[in-house]
């Protein structure tokens, strides 16, 4: 399956990507088919030396079936190659991971510590009945090691 997706290259904190078609199953730096403009992230984004496209190839490959990336189909929007993509919505992006709950419930911090001390009393209480089953437990298995010791003799 062919793709138009950002190949990476520059040095070390400063990225320079290459937009590239390539098969999906190359590596992302590896070979490609063709190179089909530039991004530079680091330009700010009013200067047009940001984005470089060769729009005429690109047309040719969407029509011969290469489907933009999530990141070039957002530049390929934004230079009106093609329709602007939709733009995700991740609402749990911004919450820690330790405060999000799977149900999508917004929690605060002191209800938690709250739940906290209020089940704290009920676990000593569910300890000591468990204690006491294990102590009355204990003799039972006395009691069956015992016979079955002197079976084997």
């Amino acid at each position: 399956m062919l793709k138009l997706r950002l190949s990476m290259g520059g040095t070390k904190k400063r990225p320079v990507y290459k937009i590239v078609v390539a098969d999906s199953r190359f590596a992302r730096d590896g070979r490609f088919i063709e190179k089909l403009g530039f991004f530079n992230p680091l330009l700010p984004k009013e200067k047009k030396e940001r984005v470089g496209l060769e729009s005429d190839r690109i047309k040719y490959w969407l029509s011969q079936g290469a489907k933009p990336t999530t990141r070039v189909a957002r530049i390929l929007g934004e230079n009106q190659l093609i329709s602007m993509p939709a733009s995700g919505n991740n609402p749990q992006k911004a919450i820690p991971k330790k405060d999000r709950k799977k149900d999508g419930k917004d929690v605060s911090k002191t209800p938690k510590v709250e739940e906290k001390k209020a089940e704290a009393p009920k676990t000593e209480d569910a300890k000591a009945p468990k204690a006491e089953e294990k102590k009355a437990e204990a003799p039972k298995t006395e009691a069956a090691k015992a016979p079955k010791a002197e079976e084997k003799k």
